[in-house]
Parts: structure tokens; C-alpha cells; sequence
């Protein structure tokens, strides 16, 4: 494997390290990204294990009183990002979002505190646990309703998958007409064929201020907040999170905590049910207002290995989808089904490869026994590095970068995953 290609990803590392947090990239994403810093602590940990926790520990320094992780942190205000933290109004012990993004924290923090053999390391991944904890309750306080069972996003950015499809039909009876105006700066940064329309965006911040409204109410918020959808990728995340926070609470000792955790599990696991969409036969997201489930096949519906669910009947209708869209497409696995009409392979979410989805459906995969599946896409994803460069996402026809340039969680992917993949493929091979 190219020691360059090692180098450079550390490079980028470095260079988006910003003093014990990493912004994604400069310019379009100046500010410390929930999700975005856990997976980059990936990356680190393959060369600075102190600098992977510290990762960790500055997101959950933003941690709100009841629990949530918000999914940006603004530690100072940049005028080159909107919407910034005038708009958001939210935060307690600094300024934040008023909401959150996809818990990976606590399977990333089992996986750093597994790995490492350093026992100061140990003891710092541990001492997150109560955090981790409070997280998860908010989750099954303010996000996980009876009856549903499943993950609900309030705003289409909490998913970390901000413009799928999935969003488009529940986003429509949202109304923008008392919008305040405003001036991206993201198509600043980016070519605008790649983000989100305009008519997107007005919904986007028609969700924040209704938020902003509330003060920041999540109650309010979630029985009464204009967009409310159960998301398949973010109720795959908290079951493995949970399972994996499961494991610390064991190694702590504290069986209360494990008892409530598989309770957990076990409501997430009926609420992966809520999810399944028989007039297609997949995993798909679904509208709790309406009930109306979005009939779009994503690459969040195939983490349904990486959350350990499905009967073989289901699993079975997967795999005929998988087969059908791994044939359609160069590179594995696009963000958006290709057969449909609002496919687009450059514009964000609704097509590209993104590496860090990448990366959590190979580890589903793998433990699921479809190797071949995990191959397909290891493989493919480090040929998109290795031809393209450390793009945000990529083309899954061409393999064409998209999005931002030198990004942090894609060197931290070929650091923490496609590499050391690729060696021991090589040792297997000799």
C-alpha cells in the first residue's frame, strides 16, 4: 500500500486539526461535527491514541444537561458557514445545534477502548461511559417514541444524511412562508449541481426555527415538530451503539445499566420492524405523522447487518436488492438506489460513495457472514482513494470526487480501515 497515500491521510489529519477537535474541511465545514470528529478519532488512534480520545472527550464537553450530544459545536463563529450560532441560539456550556446526529460514539469508544493496550487509554474510554449513557437516554426519551420503537429525526440533518430522498415527501408540508432570508455561504465552497436545492434549504431553516422557537424544547419538538421520520440508518446506529455500550457497562461492572441498555435493544430491534416496507421488501425510512414509510431503498438500509437484524426472509429480499444496485453501479455502494428517478450521482446524499456508510455496512457485513459483500466493498472503496483522492464522497459510476476536498473521516477510513484491510488481505494472499 502507498506510503503517500498513509502520509497524506495523517497530512489531512493534521492540517483539519484544529486543538483537540478536527473540522471535516476547510471552508464548507469550519465548525466541530458530531459524527464527523467520532470517526475521525478512527483515524487518529492508528498513530496518536491520546489525540483520538481527545477527539471524543472535547465533542461530549458540549454535552447538554439532559443528554444530548448536539451535532455541531461552535467554538468561535465563522462567518463563511450558515447557519451559524446567532441562528441556532442553543448550547449551554458553549455554543451549539439544538440537535443531534447519529450516536457511532459508543461502538467507536468500545472499539478504541478493545484495541488499545495502553491502560491510561483504557481508563479514559471508560470514563465516558456516564456520558455515553446520558446520550443514549436522551435518545429513548426525546427520539425513540412508544409504538414506533425506531430512531426519529426532527430535522434532516440529524441524520447525518441531510439531502437522502427519504426526506423529500415529509419535508414538503413544512411551511417556509415566514422563513427569515438568508445567504448560504456553503455554495461558496462547493459547486452547486452537489448541495441542496434552494427550496431544501428554506425547509431546512423553516425546521431550525421552529426549533429556535420552542427554546430549544425537545419535547415540543418531538410530538409536535413539522418533521418527524423514523430513519433507518439512524435506528441501525443506536442498536449497534447500544449493543456496544452494553459491552462497557459489562466491563464496569454495572448491571443496572446493562439491564436498561437490553431493554433498549430490545425496542430498537421491534422498531427496526416499524421499518420494513413489504411493498418493496426492504429497510426503508418512514414518516411517523403520516405513517407513510418513503419507499426508498438507501445504503442506511443495508445496515441492517451492521445492527444485526433481519429474518432470513428479509435478509433474502436484501441481498436481491443488493445484487440488483451492485450491478448498476462501479462503486459500491451509492447513497440513493440508482433505479430511481431522483438518483443523482454527484449531489449530496442522493448518490454518492460515502466512505464512513462504507465502512459501517463492510463491518455489518463481515460479521453477518456475506463476505463476498464486504470484499465488494472494501475493495471499492479503496480504489476511490487510490484514484481520486480524500474527497467528501464519490461518483459511484465514475468514482469522481464530490463535495470537499482533503476530508477527514475519508483519510481517516483509509487509516483505520482500507489499510489495514488491504495488509492482511496480503498476509491471507501469501
Amino acid at each position: 500500500m502507498p506510503d503517500n497515500l498513509d502520509q497524506k491521510a495523517r497530512e489531512i489529519l493534521r492540517a483539519n486539526d484544529k486543538g483537540g477537535f478536527t473540522i471535516p474541511t476547510a471552508g464548507l465545514y469550519p465548525y466541530q461535527w458530531n459524527w464527523d470528529s467520532v470517526l475521525v478519532a478512527l483515524g487518529f488512534a492508528t498513530f496518536d491514541e491520546a489525540r483520538a480520545c481527545a477527539e471524543i472527550e472535547t465533542l461530549f464537553e458540549a454535552q447538554w444537561e439532559d443528554g444530548l450530544v448536539p451535532h455541531i459545536v461552535f467554538r468561535r463563529n465563522d462567518p463563511d458557514y450558515f447557519p451559524g450560532p446567532d441562528v441556532w441560539q442553543a448550547g449551554e456550556s458553549m455554543p451549539t445545534s439544538g440537535i443531534t446526529q447519529p450516536p457511532v460514539a459508543a461502538t467507536v469508544v468500545h472499539e478504541l477502548w478493545s484495541r488499545s493496550d495502553d491502560s491510561a487509554i483504557k481508563v479514559r474510554m471508560l470514563a465516558l461511559f456516564p456520558k455515553l449513557l446520558a446520550w443514549h437516554r436522551w435518545f429513548h426519551r426525546y427520539r425513540v417514541p412508544d409504538g414506533v420503537g425506531a430512531a426519529v429525526i426532527t430535522h434532516p440533518w440529524e441524520s447525518g444524511r441531510d439531502n437522502s430522498p427519504e426526506w423529500d415527501h415529509p419535508a414538503s408540508a413544512v411551511d417556509v412562508s415566514g422563513v427569515t432570508p438568508y445567504e448560504r455561504r456553503d455554495l461558496q465552497h462547493a459547486d452547486a449541481a452537489m448541495r441542496p436545492t434552494k427550496l431544501d434549504y428554506d425547509r431546512y431553516i423553516a425546521m431550525v426555527e421552529f426549533g429556535r422557537n420552542t427554546g430549544w424544547d425537545h419535547e415540543a419538538i418531538a410530538t409536535r415538530g413539522p418533521f418527524r421520520v423514523a430513519d433507518v440508518g439512524m435506528t441501525m446506529i443506536l442498536l449497534r451503539a447500544s449493543r456496544d455500550l452494553m459491552r462497557l457497562a459489562e466491563e464496569l461492572g454495572d448491571t443496572e445499566a446493562m439491564a436498561e441498555l437490553q431493554g433498549y435493544v430490545n425496542q430498537l430491534e421491534q422498531g427496526a420492524d416499524y421499518l420494513w416496507d413489504d411493498s418493496i421488501q426492504a429497510y426503508c425510512s418512514r414518516d411517523v405523522i403520516t405513517g407513510r414509510h418513503s419507499g426508498y431503498i438507501t445504503s442506511g438500509s443495508f445496515l441492517f447487518a451492521y445492527a444485526g437484524v433481519g429474518s432470513a426472509t428479509q435478509r433474502a429480499a436484501m441481498s436481491r436488492h443488493w445484487d440488483r444496485i451492485s450491478a448498476s453501479c462501479r462503486y459500491m455502494c451509492p447513497s440513493h438506489d440508482p433505479d430511481d428517478v431522483l438518483f443523482d450521482a454527484d449531489r449530496y446524499w442522493r448518490g454518492p460513495v460515502w466512505l464512513v456508510v462504507n465502512y459501517m455496512l463492510a463491518r455489518g457485513f463481515s460479521e453477518s457472514g456475506l463476505d463476498d459483500w464486504a470484499r465488494r466493498i472494501t475493495e471499492d472503496s479503496r480504489e476511490l482513494i487510490r484514484e481520486h483522492g480524500f474527497y467528501e464522497a464519490f461518483n459511484p459510476q465514475a468514482g469522481t470526487g464530490t463535495g470537499g476536498e482533503e476530508f477527514s473521516w475519508t483519510a481517516a477510513m483509509w487509516l483505520a480501515w482500507l489499510r489495514p484491510a488491504a495488509e492482511k488481505a496480503r498476509e491471507l494472499a501469501s
